[in-house]
């Protein structure tokens, strides 16, 4: 039995929000919170709209279905949970070191809090073992953040044989980290630099 799940209010006590002052974006946001509340199951519109004081109805102002939104919220987490973040660290500067860093800083930090924080990624997940458009954003997602690290730890003189295992070991660690339930980010940020450095003492550097 899916879980019960208290209303995310978003609106004050007695008010409705207008149809037309939400977004697509309001209504992926909070869709987002459910899926990592309750898992895939408690993405349904009625309860979306109920969260956030609005009818049924204006869901579809929005989107065609259900099916829709769920296709939407997919590109959304890619864009913003890998692109975002890949782009963010670039703009730090060249020095392969300090976007390492960065990256690390802005996989753990709050960037992802409107849209469920860490138990996100975890529901995502959880959601790609049975939905095959779910699993291959996750797969597509996997791909691009292996590479980047891949690409970083190389350019930092790390060979690619060894960079290659080590981006693994750390997308490992991230990936179990949020599965258990971490949802201490300066916790998992310290356990992530302490296994990075550990990984690039090994290669050398």
């Amino acid at each position: 039995m899916a879980p019960r799940l208290a209303p995310v209010n978003t609106v004050p006590y007695g008010a409705t929000m207008s149809r037309d002052r939400l977004s697509p974006e309001d209504w992926i946001a909070a869709a987002f919170r459910r899926l990592g509340q309750g898992g895939i199951g408690a993405v349904r519109a009625e309860a979306i709209a109920r969260d956030l004081g609005v009818s049924k109805g204006s869901f579809y102002w929005h989107f065609k279905d259900l099916p829709d939104l769920k296709a939407r919220m997919l590109a959304h987490w890619l864009d913003q949970a890998t692109a975002r973040i890949v782009a963010l660290a670039d703009a730090g500067g060249s020095d392969p070191a300090r976007r390492l860093d960065r990256l690390l800083e802005l996989a753990t930090g709050d960037l992802a809090e409107p849209y469920g924080g860490l138990s996100t990624e975890a529901a995502i997940r959880d959601w790609a073992r049975t939905d095959p458009e779910a699993s291959a954003a996750q797969a597509q997602a996997d791909r691009a953040r292996g590479a980047y690290l891949e690409g970083l730890l190389a350019a930092m003189g790390v060979d690619r044989a060894r960079a290659a295992q080590a981006a693994r070991l750390i997308l490992m660690a991230y990936t179990g980290a949020v599965h258990q339930g971490i949802r201490d980010r300066a916790q998992l940020a310290g356990d992530l630099a302490a296994l990075t450095a550990a990984l690039l003492s090994r290669s050398g550097r």
